[in-house]
């Protein structure tokens, strides 16, 4: 059986999550706005800055980060 990561990272359509896509992603798991905050202090998954306002983050980058989020938590 394949893990939720995997799942997650199949099913998504595109090789990047914007950043207010992100709660759609995460199936309401992860807010935007914890995403900004962690982002602030240096703490959120590796982020891309496309003009002023667009943040979008590569797949396997939010689900690399995501697995050693919840890993370090347990």
């Amino acid at each position: 059986m394949k893990d939720i990561y995997a799942q997650m990272e199949e099913k998504w359509p595109s090789a990047v999550v914007t950043r207010k896509e992100v709660y759609k992603f995460s199936g309401g798991l992860l807010n935007p706005r914890t995403l900004a905050n962690l982002a602030s202090k240096g703490e959120g998954p590796p982020q891309v800055k496309m003009g002023a306002q667009i943040v979008f983050y590569p797949v396997s980058d939010l689900v690399a980060w995501l697995r050693a989020r919840v890993q370090g938590q347990q």
